[in-house]
């Protein structure tokens, strides 16, 4: 086929200039500033007025305060000064995967019986768009619930911009033991899928971390407990699930491999398992002794509490699973406030996926600050403090010279009525606004 002139022609130019593109030096990343009328950085326990937040590409250059600098000529202003300024959110137990757990709907089965791989990687792919838009810019997410490692191809997809959506940490598809998951209740000849890569002795809970680690895990999730029942004196019980040895198996090599362990644990043996096995983070804690809260404390275990889900779906009050519902509840208030008091290193999450993510992420705010948190160190559990539990610190949950430009703004105060972060209006990730209802 001959070539028409006008294409060849068009051809050469194309090429030319791709060439001069990829020959020309990049200029300097242009500079953002933005005049936020009230600054909560995420690490100071004050608020500071009118602020400047000089942005060069994706980081934070500097941040003055607006009597003593000027956006210099050139610069794009954002002008917040009529908002409260705050770093973007941090989510540290999601799971994109999941679309709720309605009893009415099918309960958790229904997530892995009735959606296959490429429904579940679009709603997925809404869960994270959704937490964006509500200011949560980063996610630790801890489980795909039996879709493999689609975790970590939703995240290249997010960092190769083909989708929007916060950074994500990932813990591809956890580990338990045989007895120690769903699916279960079904025909025993049935080899139902589990929503958990199952593993039984020390060398395949080796092996396990190994292969998820190989795949691209960020952490490691770990099921140290499962079901859980009252007994006859009403106490909450909980079945365990991996041995001691097979815990510390999984933390070595996670460990050797320069990454954590999060451990969903409820109570008794299993969570006390978790801490003598070394985990990095408690998930859920609903009872924590005495004890358990002072070995946390003493080795450092970070307190991810998920307050929220244990309030939702209850089933009737005068049934085995009614009274386990309302013991769950009862058990976890105390221990939160045990845990605030005892200053223990508690961090923000919510369990989304296991709520709708239709539902406010930023609710859990409410449940922590009625509980007994100060609204300052809510927000500090979903900024800064996330942000050093995930070896992020000075980088991410900051509004500091160095950090990523990730930048939420609400028109009320917070401090004064933490619902306010149910209502982001503005949103930046990485340099760029990706949602503004502030300025026009």
């Amino acid at each position: 086929m001959r070539t028409k002139p006008l294409a060849l022609f068009c051809l050469v130019l194309l090429v030319a200039g791709v060439s001069r593109a990829q020959s020309t030096p990049q200029t300097s990343a242009s500079l953002v500033v933005i005049r936020a009328g009230t600054l909560i950085d995420g690490v100071s326990e004050t608020p500071r007025k009118n602020q400047l937040i000089f942005i060069r590409g994706n980081r934070i250059e500097k941040v003055s305060d607006a009597s003593t600098a000027q956006p210099p000529a050139g610069a794009s202003v954002v002008d917040l000064s009529s908002a409260v300024v705050l770093p973007g959110l941090i989510d540290s137990h999601t799971h994109i995967f999941l679309w709720g757990e309605d009893p009415a709907k099918g309960g958790y089965d229904a997530n892995i019986l009735n959606a296959g791989i490429a429904l579940r990687a679009a709603r997925a792919t809404f869960a994270v768009r959704r937490a964006l838009e509500q200011g949560f810019t980063t996610l630790r997410d801890v489980e795909t619930e039996g879709a493999g490692y689609g975790d970590v191809e939703i995240k290249q997809a997010i960092e190769e911009g083909t989708i929007p959506g916060p950074r994500l940490f990932v813990a591809t598809r956890a580990i338990s033991s045989t007895g120690g998951y769903n699916l279960e209740g079904y025909a025993p000849e049935l080899d139902m899928p589990k929503g958990a890569q199952l593993v039984d002795g020390p060398v395949e809970a080796r092996k396990a971390a190994r292969e998820q680690l190989d795949h691209g895990a960020d952490w490691i999730k770990v099921y140290m407990t499962h079901r859980s029942w009252v007994d006859k004196q009403g106490n909450l019980v909980s079945q365990p699930t991996l041995t001691l040895e097979e815990l510390k198996a999984i933390v070595d090599e996670a460990h050797g491999w320069g990454k954590k362990v999060a451990c969903h644990a409820y109570n008794g043996v299993g969570l006390q398992r978790a801490l003598d096995g070394g985990c990095d983070s408690i998930e859920h804690g609903l009872e924590l002794t005495d004890a358990n809260i002072a070995q946390m404390a003493r080795q450092g275990t970070w307190y991810c509490p998920t307050i929220s889900p244990y309030y939702d779906n209850w089933a009737q009050e005068d049934t085995p699973a009614g009274k386990r519902d309302r013991a769950r509840a009862r058990v976890h208030e105390t221990s939160f406030r045990k845990a605030v008091q005892a200053r223990l290193k508690i961090v923000f999450g919510t369990d989304m996926g296991g709520i709708p993510w239709t539902e406010p992420i930023a609710r859990e705010f409410g449940r922590m600050v009625t509980l007994g948190m100060s609204p300052m160190a809510a927000i500090q559990a979903a900024t800064s403090r996330a942000a050093e539990m995930l070896e992020m610190k000075g980088e991410l949950g900051a509004v500091a010279p160095g950090a990523y430009a990730d930048i939420v703004a609400v028109s009320g105060d917070p401090l004064k009525d933490i619902g306010e972060l149910e209502h982001l209006r503005f949103v930046m990730k990485n340099g760029a606004i990706f949602k503004n209802e502030l300025v026009k």
